[in-house]
């Protein structure tokens, strides 16, 4: 089981602090490929790696199918290498949460990503997921791998530091997924770049 040490203490006032992890038997060595969402749904059945009917999965799946590839479970993700996480690891109280936020859960997420020696690609869906991903690689490596700028820009532009490809998207869950139309046709251009670039 990975994930079991990841703690946090720190005294956010703009998450539920309704903490939750990934939790999933797999192989490390195994995941290729790593994306990144935003934040934990409020009723945590609809998060990763619970239920297959799950909110988070079913909008998952579409965007797998919108980029050429049918999945039916998470063992299917696991197959090809794929690993699903959040940026937050605590459900949102509004839209939006704090940089310093972020920051402490950034934290978290370093440790969730060194898990797996072998990550070719880290795909960022969304605007927590960049940020988050920039404060580690900022603090460990004192440069950010993914350039500023709009994610309609960025998305553009190959990013890749430390023989790890990263891909700056749009997010894959949440209710906006099936509404803005033109973000799922994006997620999935990119989705289908990302697995074609793992293959190699």
């Amino acid at each position: 089981m990975i994930n079991k040490d990841l703690k946090c203490n720190y005294p956010c006032d703009d998450t539920n602090k309704d903490r939750i992890y990934p939790r999933i038997n797999i192989d490390p060595k195994a995941i290729k490929m790593v994306m990144i969402s935003e934040a934990p749904p409020t009723e945590h059945v609809n998060y990763f790696y619970q239920k297959l009917d799950g909110s988070f999965f079913q909008t998952t799946k579409t965007a797998f199918q919108d980029a050429g590839v049918e999945i039916n479970s998470y063992d299917d993700l696991t197959a090809m290498g794929v690993y699903l996480t959040t940026a937050i690891k605590c459900s949102k109280i509004n839209y939006l949460v704090s940089a310093q936020t972020i920051k402490e859960c950034a934290k978290l997420l370093e440790n969730e990503l060194a898990q797996f020696p072998n990550i070719k690609v880290i795909m960022c869906m969304g605007d927590f997921a960049i940020k988050a991903i920039n404060y580690i690689y900022k603090n460990k490596y004192k440069t950010a791998p993914i350039k500023p700028g709009s994610t309609y820009k960025t998305r553009k532009e190959e990013h890749v530091f430390n023989n790890i490809r990263f891909f700056p998207s749009y997010t894959q869950t949440g209710d906006s997924f099936n509404i803005e139309k033109s973000k799922r046709e994006m997620i999935a251009e990119d989705l289908k770049k990302a697995l074609e670039y793992v293959k190699d």
